[in-house]
């Protein structure tokens, strides 16, 4: 597949042109970013949209969170669920990451996968289960925006490719970029935290990568028939071994079944 020119300024443009058909859901955003901001003042900006704080209100009282039905405020729930959950679930609004009608097939299925597997192994990475799964959530959104951007070709770039690094090889061949790097200048542009940008851009390699890198592969385990693996060892810096295997693929179905539930997607 020949290379094509991407202009990755424009794409992020595109975003902040939808981000401003979406005002709430973008103060939400600006909102859970700025250091000054605590959980009593994203609840306010939350409440200020009624199916986001309907989504936020779902996700603390899920089993996921192991509260069912014992959050009963706002204020609570974001204290539950963190900051980075909640900025998650309003960029899903911004970014139409909820409109299959604009995304690529089995897109949904991906990011919930992705967000269940990164919460499961976001311990052993020193990461909270809420902020990997929160990463996880997002880590597709590239996707999406190459999508948008060359519909046809990318869907064929899918349809040849593995999940994973084979993916992202032929994304940065054909766009410069892979699709989860280009997530994190996403983020960036929003003015996510730096930890989650920095893991989006080291996915391809670098130990800030480990924890997504690992994510990919128990997700294209459990998203791909055929899927070809790759060693748990290496992609994980040693972190987590094949024989954990078979237990972290229950434990992400489980969860992937909760998310679904609880988000909507």
């Amino acid at each position: 597949m020949t290379a094509l020119a991407l202009d990755i300024d424009t794409v992020l443009d595109g975003l902040d042109r939808m981000a401003s058909q979406r005002p709430v859901a973008a103060r939400i955003v600006a909102t859970s970013n700025s250091d000054r901001t605590s959980a009593v003042g994203l609840a306010n900006a939350l409440g200020a949209d009624v199916a986001l704080a309907a989504k936020v209100m779902k996700l603390a009282n899920s089993a996921y969170f192991g509260l069912s039905g014992k959050v009963t405020s706002l204020q609570f729930a974001v204290t539950v669920v963190g900051f980075n959950s909640v900025r998650s679930i309003a960029t899903i609004a911004l970014a139409n990451l909820d409109d299959e009608r604009l995304l690529p097939q089995g897109f949904g299925e991906l990011s919930l996968h992705l967000a269940a597997a990164a919460g499961s192994l976001g311990p052993r990475f020193g990461t909270r289960t809420a902020d990997g799964m929160a990463l996880g959530l997002l880590a597709p959104l590239g996707m999406a925006l190459l999508h948008q951007t060359d519909r046809h070709g990318y869907d064929q770039l899918v349809a040849a490719t593995e999940l994973g690094s084979q993916r992202f090889a032929a994304e940065s061949i054909r766009y410069g970029i892979c699709s989860p790097q280009l997530s994190g200048e996403a983020l960036n542009q929003w003015h996510f935290p730096a930890d989650m940008v920095d893991a989006l851009r080291a996915v391809a390699s670098g130990p800030e990568g480990a924890l997504l890198r690992t994510s990919y592969e128990l997700t294209a385990r459990l998203v791909e028939p055929h899927h070809k693996k790759r060693a748990l060892e290496r992609l994980s810096d040693q972190r987590i071994t094949e024989t954990e295997a078979s237990a972290r693929l229950t434990a992400i179905r489980t969860d992937v079944r909760e998310l679904r539930s609880a988000l909507g997607l």
